[in-house]
């Protein structure tokens, strides 16, 4: 039995009366440690310290600090995780590292149908490289295999997928994959913060993540890498100044710092930074098996409520595991018109996204959801089917993010 108060920790967090959030798989809530946080970090510090927070409030060490509050929930060894940039400039960090280290080797796989953006910077590294020392290929992961994998560099894959909401096996992939000479990057954005792993012990060689989804570190908060230790001598390919091994002596020729400082490149938000460093103290004696205990607990009874629906099981197809061991933390259905669907069910207050061509996402943060909000959401899925309120013409109006 989970030794979490989940009722006490909800209350940490702002949840706007009248909303059931299931979108916290795109951005967490805001915790209130966070906000009296922030307005601490603006009106004591940087008004009061100027510049010289910068050694009084260490806000030099906050890249590699928040990164240690990072390494418990990811299972990963103290030194090895940084936060800093964005997920995508730290994926490009890693895929290069790869690509030096397996340097007998030039090809990117990746899984097809990827997370775009994953795709994007390994196709920009194969154009940046050239053919002959970069090119990527993009496979179905239920091919994946050491035969097909044998000419790989690197094996680039998303922990959760994001459309479908399914968990894959690190460990088992990882094996398999280095077993062919394969290094792997994990991608942890939908699944960091809500799953319970273990870096060290799948023996994963690089990992990337963000920190505004489970792990609730605002819009746009910065990204993470994780470098297991045995590859840290590796070259940060964006050698920049905060990486260095002397920083403020200013030398002319790049000397990069021992260990995952070297990853850093230039001058990070101090107040991204102390919001993210504030929302993960939310974290901070939770067991990662307790949260993976009850994001599967929403989750499943989701899910059963979806089963227990004729109107659900005959406009909505589930597009997301059944089994523990094969889900995240969201519940995707498939629905025609889909779109307008999570606009009328936004109007009513319950909170998800739409994803191509035809997902509704339902993301529960173990840390506030609910069985509350499960039904309440199943509730409100039924009567928008029903009356068909979804055709109504302000529903089909697409905002920039949807």
């Amino acid at each position: 039995m989970s030794a979490i108060d989940f009722d006490k920790l909800r209350s940490r967090f702002h949840l706007p009366d009248g909303k059931v959030y299931l979108d916290g798989n795109s951005l967490g809530a805001l915790p209130r440690h966070t906000e009296t946080r922030l307005k601490e970090v603006i009106s004591a510090e940087w008004a009061d310290e100027l510049v010289s927070g910068w050694n009084t409030k260490a806000w030099i060490d906050l890249p590699l600090s928040v990164g240690e509050q990072i390494a418990p929930i990811i299972g990963a060894a103290s030194g090895t995780v940084v936060c800093c940039d964005s997920l995508s400039i730290n994926l490009f960090k890693a895929l290069t590292a790869c690509l030096e280290l397996n340097e007998g080797r030039s090809l990117i796989t990746l899984e097809d149908g990827q997370f775009p953006t994953d795709s994007y910077i390994a196709d920009g590294l194969s154009r940046l490289l050239g053919a002959d020392r970069c090119r990527t290929q993009a496979v179905d992961i239920a091919a994946l295999t050491p035969e097909t994998l044998s000419e790989s560099a690197v094996l680039l894959l998303s922990h959760v997928d994001y459309k479908s909401g399914a968990l894959r096996d690190m460990g088992a992939i990882t094996a398999m994959a280095q077993s062919a000479g394969c290094l792997v990057i994990w991608d942890l954005a939908h699944s960091a913060g809500a799953i319970d792993m273990d870096l060290e012990a799948s023996q994963v060689d690089f990992a990337v993540g963000c920190t505004y989804k489970f792990l609730n570190g605002g819009p746009g908060a910065p990204g993470f890498l994780y470098v297991a230790e045995r590859h840290q001598e590796v070259q940060n390919p964006l050698p920049g100044w905060m990486g260095h091994a002397r920083l403020f002596d200013f030398e002319a020729k790049y000397e990069a710092a021992p260990g995952i400082k070297r990853f850093l490149t230039g001058t990070q938000s101090v107040l991204a930074l102390s919001a993210v460093s504030a929302s993960l103290s939310v974290f901070e004696g939770l067991a990662m098996h307790d949260v993976r205990a009850r994001s599967l607990a929403l989750t499943g009874h989701f899910i059963a409520r979806w089963e227990q629906s004729s109107v659900l099981q005959s406009h909505a197809a589930l597009g997301t595991p059944i089994d523990d061991a094969q889900r995240g933390s969201q519940v995707s259905l498939a629905l025609e018109s889909a779109f307008p669907v999570s606009q009328a069910l936004i109007a009513d207050g319950v909170i998800v996204d739409f994803r191509e061509p035809n997902i509704v996402r339902f993301g529960f943060s173990p840390l506030y959801n609910t069985f509350s909000d499960a039904d309440q959401a199943i509730a409100s899925l039924e009567a928008v089917l029903t009356s068909e309120r979804h055709r109504l013409p302000q529903f089909q109006i697409r905002s920039t993010v949807t």
